[in-house]
């Protein structure tokens, strides 16, 4: 079994946990989230801790233990405190504009790029070079800013680009005393 899986999980008491038909909905003071769990898990509530059991043990429930044990405390960090990634941009003329549910970025293209929030995603722009995004559900705010990275990734040269907050892009420089032989 997962040592991960095994853990308990805290509930704060602002958060409403319920289990129907193998669906899982955590409710909390920022919103609503769902997780239908697979075929051969349930749940325990128990002085506002939350186990996940498997009910049948086999091979694939033992791998995914742990993942959904992650998940559903994800979602519960979710509703209560709310996930935030940010992404930068840096260079010469290299600017995000926008607020709330759009961004329009100018990154060195003919035209502005157009970046529209999916529902429950925020964007908050400081210094028109840093966006942060947030959201509830970990997995669409990482997959937004990835969106974002995307437009145009750090390029290893000069370190141009749109890249996460934190992130190193290892930069290439030419050896010094490197020669050519046999040319």
């Amino acid at each position: 079994m997962s040592r991960v899986g095994k853990t308990l999980i805290e509930l704060p008491a602002e958060v409403i946990f319920e289990e129907k038909a193998g669906t899982v909905t955590v409710k909390g003071p920022k919103g609503t989230l769902s997780l239908k769990l697979p075929i051969g898990f349930q749940t325990q509530v128990e002085q506002n801790r939350v186990t996940l059991v498997i009910k049948k043990v086999q091979s694939q429930t033992n791998s995914m233990h742990g993942l959904y044990r992650s998940l559903l405390n994800n979602y519960i960090l979710g509703v209560t405190k709310g996930w935030e990634k940010t992404v930068e941009l840096i260079g010469v003329g290299y600017k995000a504009q926008g607020d709330g549910a759009e961004v329009t970025l100018a990154v060195g293209f003919t035209h502005p790029v157009k970046i529209t929030a999916p529902k429950d995603i925020t964007f908050k722009i400081i210094d028109n070079t840093k966006i942060i995004i947030s959201g509830i559900d970990k997995k669409v705010v990482g997959e937004v800013a990835a969106q974002i990275r995307a437009v145009k990734p750090p390029e290893p040269y000069k370190g141009k680009g749109i890249r996460y907050v934190g992130e190193f892009v290892r930069k290439n420089k030419p050896e010094s005393g490197l020669r050519l032989r046999g040319l």
